[in-house]
C-alpha cells in the first residue's frame, strides 16, 4: 500500500532587511524535527504553502481545498504565538501581537480537513491553534496573566525545559498510556488555553499548576493537539512521555479515513 501522505502547515517568515538570508522576500518552512518525527512512522510528509503572501505568481484557481483533497492528515506546527485578534482580543504588549496571517491560513485549513473528515493533530501553537479555531481563548502570556502558574517556558534551556503533567482518567490519552497518571514533557509556551472552544475537551494538564496540556474534539472527525513537543523528545528516554503512541493513533486514524471514506472521533482510534 502507498505511504500516507500527511500535510504539514508552513511556519511563516516575513521580508526582514536585518536578516541574511532572503531579506527582501517571505519563507515558508517546517522544521526538520517535525517532519522527521512523521517520518518516523513511514509516511510523506508535503509542506502545505499558504497561499496569502504577496507573490507577482499568485495561483488564480488553486485553493487549500485542493491541498486536502489530496493529503490524508494535517499536522499543525508549532511557531509565532496567535494573534489575540483571532481570538476576540487585543494584544495586552506588542509583542504578543501574533501571526494573524498565520492564523488565517491554518484556521482556513483546519476547518477544510474537518469538512472532509481527515484527522488533524495539532503541537505547541497547533494545539492553541485547534483550540481557537472551533471558537476558545488563550491566556496571552503565562506569567502576566497567571501569576500563580509555575514557569513554563526557559529561552536558555528551550527544549530541555520540563515539567511533570497529569493525564486525566477516562480519556483517550489514559487510553493511550494505561496505568500512567504522571509523566514529564518538555515546554516551551508562554501562552496557554484560557477558553476551550466548542466540543473540545481537556486530555492532561500540567502538574501541579494546571495548565491545559492536551486536548482533544468530540466532534465527528479526529482532532487532537498537545502542548508540548514530541518531535523534540527522546523516545527512549524512559524519564519522558513515550511520543510513539500519539503518533501511531494520529496516523491509524488518516489510515482508517484512507480506507473508508468515513471520519472516525478521536475516540474511536486506539494505538496500533
Amino acid at each position: 500500500m502507498e505511504p500516507l501522505r500527511i500535510g504539514v502547515s508552513a511556519r511563516l517568515l516575513y521580508p526582514d532587511p536585518s536578516r541574511a538570508f532572503l531579506p527582501t522576500q517571505s519563507v515558508q518552512y517546517v522544521e526538520q524535527a517535525v517532519a522527521s518525527w512523521l517520518m518516523s512512522g513511514e509516511v510523506l510528509a508535503f509542506m502545505i504553502p499558504a497561499l496569502s503572501l504577496a507573490s507577482p505568481h499568485f495561483p488564480r484557481a488553486l485553493k487549500l481545498k485542493h491541498f486536502v483533497d489530496a493529503l490524508d492528515g494535517l499536522l499543525l506546527q508549532g511557531g509565532a504565538d496567535m494573534s489575540p485578534k483571532s481570538y476576540g482580543e487585543t494584544p495586552l504588549n506588542p509583542l504578543w501581537a501574533g501571526d494573524e496571517v498565520r492564523d488565517q491560513y491554518e484556521i482556513e485549513l483546519f476547518h477544510e480537513f474537518v469538512t472532509q473528515g481527515k484527522p488533524v493533530f495539532g503541537v505547541c501553537r497547533g494545539h492553541q491553534l485547534i483550540n481557537v479555531a472551533l471558537g476558545g481563548s488563550l491566556y496571552q502570556d503565562i506569567a502576566t496573566q497567571c501569576p500563580d502558574k509555575a514557569s513554563h517556558r526557559d529561552e536558555a534551556r528551550y527544549e530541555n525545559h520540563f515539567h511533570d503533567m497529569r493525564i486525566l482518567p477516562n480519556t483517550w490519552l489514559a487510553r493511550l498510556y494505561p496505568g500512567v497518571t504522571f509523566k514529564r514533557i518538555n515546554t516551551i509556551h508562554h501562552q496557554a488555553v484560557k477558553r476551550l472552544g466548542e466540543g473540545l475537551v481537556v486530555e492532561a494538564t500540567s502538574e501541579p499548576d494546571s495548565i491545559v496540556e492536551a486536548i482533544r474534539w468530540e466532534g465527528h472527525s479526529f482532532v487532537a493537539g498537545v502542548q508540548w513537543h514530541p518531535e523534540f523528545m527522546n523516545p527512549d528516554d524512559p524519564g519522558l512521555i513515550d511520543s510513539r503512541p500519539l503518533l501511531r493513533a494520529f496516523l491509524a486514524a488518516c489510515e482508517a479515513r484512507k480506507k473508508t471514506g468515513r471520519a472516525s472521533p478521536v475516540m474511536a482510534i486506539k494505538a496500533a
